[in-house]
This record gives structure tokens, C-alpha cells and sequence, in this order.
């Protein structure tokens, strides 16, 4: 009984593609089934829409903070 070496290598590298082609089309399904379901039961919070004054207030906060850090650092 003769067995083609040469098949049998392209039987085991179909079987073997094949189980990782399986096994990635299973993941990319169940990531976006995960990817739903945490949407669902976890949305995102909605951006709350800033007026002018208050994002000018904002501005000038966050400069007085970055202005004290740069003096802090230069002293210390």
C-alpha cells in the first residue's frame, strides 16, 4: 500500500487552513456579537454642548493651570 506523500502534505494543509479560517471567522462573529450587546447594556454618554462664555471660562482655566504647572516646575 503506496501513500502519496505529497497528498497527504496538502490534505493536512487544507485541514489545517481550514481550522484557522474557522476559527477566525468565529472570532470576528462573536466580537461583533460582544461589540453589541456591551453597546446596548453600555452606551456612550452624549457630549453635553458647551456655550461660548462657557468654554472661553474653560480656555482660561485650563492656561492658569499650565501657566502655575510651568512656574511650579521652574521654582521647585
Amino acid at each position: 500500500m503506496e501513500t502519496n506523500l505529497i497528498t497527504e502534505g496538502f490534505k493536512f494543509m487544507g485541514l489545517g487552513m481550514g481550522t484557522v479560517f474557522s476559527f477566525l471567522i468565529i472570532l470576528i462573529v462573536m466580537m461583533n456579537l460582544m461589540s453589541k450587546i456591551v453597546n446596548k447594556f453600555f452606551p456612550e454618554p452624549k457630549p453635553i454642548e458647551n456655550q461660548a462664555g462657557n468654554t472661553q471660562n474653560n480656555h482660561k482655566k485650563v492656561v492658569a493651570a499650565i501657566t502655575a504647572a510651568i512656574k511650579h516646575h521652574r521654582e521647585g
